[in-house]
């Protein structure tokens, strides 16, 4: 009786151990996977077969240049921007100021009783419907225009910058009298490296038959 037990004891330690030794594949699956995590972990990222490292010095160097040429460029351009604004500022407002200027000249002109035909280009002198006796004159060394008051000989600056101006006076003799029909105007003004010419005419009304 007892050798029956001892035999099937042997063969549930053997049953036991048999199946000790078979692998649950699920549990073996797992136990790759962790692996395979682990070596992962611990070996750097590649990119085809290229390690992905930081970026070095020489690179971080060169790309440093690059902005700072970027940025030089864009300073430059800006500079020049704002220069290109202020001189069209300045011209303009030169400009402005010789066309009002000039509206006075050809308002006066075209009103005036008589107009001294003798003037040299770079003057006009005039005596206005108000009966008042004055000079446009132009100074080629001082670069302005001015209107002087004959009576008193102050002079008046209309215009700065100027740097020509002429007063081409058309006459014609009526009675053995000299008069003056036209007045054209030309006026060259500038502002820096920047120069603009302004032109008008009028007509003495007076004179006019």
């Amino acid at each position: 009786m007892r050798q029956p037990n001892n035999e099937s004891k042997t063969k549930d330690n053997r049953m036991a151990s048999q199946k000790s030794t078979i692998e649950n594949p699920q549990s073996k699956i797992c136990r790759s996977f962790a692996g395979a995590q682990d070596a992962c972990a611990r070996r750097p990222a590649t990119t085809a077969g290229r390690v992905l490292g930081a970026f070095t010095l020489v690179e971080l160097l060169l790309a440093l240049a690059i902005a700072g040429m970027l940025l030089a460029a864009v300073a430059v351009a800006f500079n020049a921007s704002a220069i290109n604004c202020r001189e069209n500022e300045e011209i303009f407002k030169t400009i402005n100021n010789a066309r009002q200027a000039m509206f006075r000249m050809t308002t006066q002109l075209r009103t005036a009783d008589p107009v001294d035909p003798c003037a040299p280009n770079n003057e006009c002198s005039l005596i206005t419907a108000g009966g008042e006796d004055i000079t446009y004159r132009y100074d080629s060394g001082a670069k302005k225009l001015y209107l002087v008051t004959n009576s008193d000989g102050q002079q008046h600056v209309l215009c700065d910058n100027v740097t020509a101006m002429t007063c081409t006076k058309n006459s014609v003799v009526e009675d053995t009298e000299l008069k003056v029909k036209s007045v054209q105007i030309s006026m060259t003004v500038a502002s820096g490296d920047m120069q603009r010419t302004v032109s008008t005419a009028a007509v003495i009304r007076r004179n006019l038959n």
